[in-house]
C-alpha cells in the first residue's frame, strides 16, 4: 500500500496537477491511516496492503480521529484524501472492492471568509514603493490577487507568455489542468506593462529556462514560490489592515466579496474564481449578508432598541 499511495501521490502532481499543498495535505492524511492500519493489524507499515483495507478499517480510523478532538474540517479533508485515493486504486485495478465508496464526508463548520476593507486595499496599493523593480513586482503581484481573485498556486504558475497586454486579459491554469481566461483591469494592465518592461533586471546566476519563462522571479533569480509571496502579502497586509488573516486567499476573498457588495452575477463571480460549482461561490453571498447587518447595526438608530 505504502508503494500505491505513492503512485497516487505522483498522479496528482502529474495528471491532476494538483497544489503543492493539496499533495502534502494529501500524503500526511495517507500516512496517518497507514499508520493506524499497519498498528491495528500489528505488522509493519511497508506490510500492509491494500486489499486488506475495509470498511471496518476506515471506521475505525475515523472513531479513533473523532476522539483526539480533531476538527470537523480536518476529518472531512482526511475522509476526502482517503476517498480519493481509494477511487484511484479501484479504478485502476488494485483492488476489486472500493471500502471508501460510501463514505460520509463530515459536514464542515462553516466559517466565513476573512476580507479586508476597500480602504484597506487601497492602502496596502499605496504603502509599495514601486522606484524599484522589486517594488514593481510586489505591486503586479497583489493588483493581479485584488483585481483577478486568482489562488496563490495559479499565480506562482504564470508565465509570459499567459500574459495578453493588447487584449488586457490573463490565462490562468487552475485545478484540474483547467485554462480560464481573466479580464485585467487598466490599473493592474499598467503596473504588469511597466514591470515586465523591467523584469530581466530580477535574474541572477541561477535564472534558468524555466525562469525567464515565469512572470515573477524570486530574489535567488529562479522562478517565484509560494512562501515567498505568502511572507510578502502579510508583511504589506500587516502594516495596512486589521483583517485576523492575512494571505493572499484573504485577497481572493476580498475580490469575490467586493463585486459582490458592487453588484456583480454570482455567477460571473465564479468563473472568475474558477469554482467547479456554484455552492463553492454561494459563501460570498453569506459574507455580504453579515455586511449588512454589521452597517445596519451601527447606522440605524433602531437597530439596538
Amino acid at each position: 500500500m505504502k508503494a500505491l499511495i505513492e503512485k497516487y501521490l505522483k498522479y496528482l502532481s502529474v495528471e491532476r496537477n494538483a497544489s503543492k499543498h493539496t499533495i502534502i495535505s494529501y500524503q500526511n492524511d495517507l500516512k496517518s491511516f497507514l499508520d493506524f492500519s499497519a498498528e491495528l493489524e500489528d505488522i509493519r507499515i511497508d506490510e500492509v496492503e491494500v486489499t486488506t483495507i475495509t470498511r471496518l478499517t476506515i471506521r475505525l480510523w475515523l472513531g479513533d480521529l473523532s476522539e483526539q478532538g480533531l476538527a470537523k474540517t480536518s476529518i472531512a479533508r482526511k475522509v476526502a484524501a482517503l476517498r480519493s485515493f481509494f477511487k484511484y486504486c479501484f479504478k485502476r485495478g488494485y483492488i476489486e472492492k472500493n471500502p471508501a465508496h460510501l463514505l460520509v464526508v463530515p459536514k464542515k463548520e462553516q466559517t466565513l471568509p476573512k476580507t479586508a476593507t476597500v480602504e484597506d486595499i487601497e492602502r496596502m496599493m499605496d504603502a509599495v514603493n514601486t522606484d524599484t523593480v522589486k517594488g514593481l513586482q510586489d505591486r503586479a503581484i497583489l493588483e493581479l490577487f485584488y483585481g483577478t481573485g486568482m489562488r496563490l498556486s495559479e499565480l506562482t504558475g504564470l508565465n509570459l507568455t499567459d500574459v495578453d497586454l493588447k487584449q488586457n486579459q490573463v490565462t490562468v491554469k487552475g485545478k484540474g489542468n483547467k485554462q480560464r481566461i481573466i479580464p485585467l483591469g487598466k490599473t493592474v494592465a499598467r503596473i504588469l506593462k511597466e514591470f515586465i518592461g523591467k523584469r530581466t533586471e530580477l535574474y541572477g546566476e541561477r535564472t534558468d529556462s524555466d525562469a525567464r519563462k515565469a512572470l515573477f522571479i524570486a530574489a535567488s533569480g529562479q522562478r517565484i514560490y509560494d512562501r515567498i509571496v505568502r511572507y510578502m502579502v502579510e508583511k504589506y497586509l500587516k502594516k495596512t489592515s486589521e483583517v485576523t488573516q492575512k494571505s493572499p486567499h484573504v485577497l481572493r476573498h476580498s475580490f469575490a466579496t467586493h463585486m459582490l457588495d458592487n453588484g456583480a452575477d454570482i455567477r460571473i463571480i465564479k468563473e472568475f474564481l474558477g469554482h467547479a460549482n456554484l455552492a463553492a461561490t454561494q459563501v460570498y453571498t453569506h459574507t455580504s449578508i453579515e455586511r449588512l447587518k454589521n452597517v445596519y447595526e451601527q447606522a440605524h438608530p433602531r437597530a439596538k432598541t
